[in-house]
């Protein structure tokens, strides 16, 4: 029994997910910001302008796997981002969504709303300029507490 879950964390140390490479700085990102425990980052596929995603750094699967004194830290920090998207958008609502099949690390979408019709993950992708993501990224940045 020990043996398999030695081999079983050996396995998952080689498959660390996209959102664990973009912590580390192996893949680049728009990053909002980070703390000890978490780290937020522009969507590259957003639904809204703004829409950010907010993970854990530890490598969790599924969200409610999280212990609950990481769950609590990554929904404080949730919240940190959602103020400071709120204030750079001048939207009514942020919306959040925690769907996790898309990717093996527990993540947070968090979309600027004025509408409900804003407030889905299954529509359209927005696209924007680097440039365009770059100040959106510093819009929400400076409006951070």
């Amino acid at each position: 029994m020990q043996k398999l879950e030695l081999n079983f964390s050996l396995k998952r140390s080689k498959n660390v997910s996209i959102f664990s490479k973009i912590i580390k700085g192996e893949i680049p990102c728009y990053k909002i910001a980070e703390d000890e425990n978490c780290f937020a980052f522009l969507d590259i596929s957003p639904k809204a302008k703004g829409h950010t995603l907010v993970i854990p750094k530890k490598e969790v699967d599924y969200l409610f796997d999280l212990e609950e004194e990481e769950y609590i830290a990554l929904q404080k920090f949730v919240k940190k981002i959602a103020k400071a998207q709120k204030k750079a958008f001048q939207c009514q609502r942020i919306c959040t969504a925690v769907i996790g099949y898309e990717v093996p690390h527990a993540h947070v979408h968090l979309l600027p709303s004025n509408s409900m019709a804003d407030a889905t993950l299954s529509g359209k992708t927005k696209i924007f300029s680097k440039e365009e993501m770059q100040k959106i990224a510093e819009g929400i940045q400076k409006n951070l507490e």
